[in-house]
């Protein structure tokens, strides 16, 4: 550990990861409504989520073991730039499709190489802050300081579906342009106000041995994130279809009230972060049960709304789940491995979301196609099952 992480470099952090956050719940709240809008399929659209994230997946844990040997900052930066450019790119392949110029096959086919190729660069962002504010953080502090960059991205959660309804009034791709434009200017934040990692820290990393998903000391930490995400991503990939069938609303009034719902989730993880998860001492894993627990009651919730009221219950239940997982899982990994390790762990979790995404919105969608209620129930039947493997395997 380099020293304690001083407020500046704290906020940094938290800028740099809020401008992803914001990024990607603006693109979850959008591309629902916005698929349709250029008459691709349900299970089209789930699969352009699920297939990139599987990219995203198989890439972090490479961009967390690159950073434990030239440093964190220029892989933070070379994501928030890889993001920019990927958001121009997937965003104007989409107005080609609403123009007329690219459809049907051809044109799902450009929009999934466009969002693959964004996510192989995307990924490093990620398990580069986490592993940066492990390597400035003590182990007594390590699940707090987790817990705030989890606020960081929960911050960003929020605020991107309040942008997207708002300038879903401009039309449907004005805000994800906005979200290439935040990302840019994180990355110059980054690069102005960062301090690099020591010269001498890269040379101690280069001989880490390197970290694999079935290390028994994260194997079960990692197996938990996949499924819960598994869940998550299932409600949260087909929450657009839902609103829009239950609901009977137009593309416009899709992308707002699945951000509004969005914003119920991200307010309520946000709230928990920033009280229990920093007054509670409890083991990462307890926080994780617990965790569970809640985002099981939350999708039991869903699978029968009928009311944006009662879905609002369940997305409440949803972000107070997610709010005590993530943290806990990413700062127990931290906790398991060595000082040398710190990347590698920090790559694997962040790629547990991305494989939970490639699975939960194909299985969703199809299901989905086949009947509108077996996705939600789908969701459920995964979280109940990854507490039933945790609860007898933890102890």
């Amino acid at each position: 550990m380099s020293g304690r992480l001083t407020r500046q470099q704290l906020t940094v952090l938290i800028l740099a990861l809020m401008s992803t956050g914001m990024g990607q719940s603006l693109v979850f709240a959008i591309l629902a409504p916005l698929g349709r809008e250029v008459h691709l399929g349900e299970l089209q659209i789930t699969s352009i989520i699920a297939l990139s994230a599987l990219i995203f997946g198989l890439a972090a844990p490479h961009w967390g073991r690159l950073s434990d040997r030239i440093g964190r900052k220029p892989i933070m930066i070379t994501g928030l730039i890889g993001y920019t450019v990927g958001t121009v790119l997937f965003t104007s392949v989409f107005y080609a499709g609403m123009t007329g110029l690219l459809s049907g096959t051809l044109l799902y086919v450009i929009l999934l190489i466009t969002r693959c190729c964004q996510s192989i660069v995307m990924s490093a962002t990620g398990p580069a802050s986490a592993a940066y504010a492990a390597d400035h953080t003590s182990r007594d502090e390590r699940t707090k300081t987790m817990a705030r960059l989890g606020t960081a991205n929960s911050m960003g959660t929020i605020l991107g579906p309040a942008v997207s309804g708002a300038l879903a009034t401009f039309g449907l791709l004005a805000p994800l342009y906005f979200a290439a434009a935040l990302a840019a200017a994180a990355a110059m934040v980054v690069w102005r106000k960062l301090p690099v990692t020591p010269d001498a820290q890269h040379t101690n990393r280069k001989s880490s041995r390197k970290l694999r998903y079935t290390d028994k000391r994260i194997t079960l930490l990692l197996i938990t994130a996949v499924g819960l995400f598994i869940g998550f991503s299932s409600i949260q990939q087909t929450l657009g279809f839902q609103l829009q069938d239950k609901l009977h609303l137009s593309g416009i009034e899709t992308a707002q009230m699945t951000g509004a719902a969005l914003l119920v989730c991200a307010t309520f993880t946000f709230l928990t972060q920033i009280t229990v998860m920093q007054r509670l001492q409890l083991r990462p894993t307890q926080f994780v049960r617990i965790g569970l627990l809640f985002m099981l009651i939350g999708a039991a919730v869903i699978s029968g709304f009928e009311t944006f009221m009662v879905l609002s219950v369940g997305m409440a239940f949803l972000g107070i789940g997610m709010a005590l997982c993530m943290p806990s899982i990413a700062a127990g990994a931290s906790l398991a491995v060595s000082t040398e390790e710190q990347g590698a762990a920090a790559g694997l979790v962040s790629s547990c979301p991305a494989i939970g995404f490639a699975i939960g919105p194909i299985c969703a969608g199809g299901l989905y196609q086949y009947h509108t209620a077996l996705a939600p129930l789908f969701s459920t039947g995964v979280l109940f099952i990854v507490l039933v493997v945790l609860v007898i395997n933890d102890r």
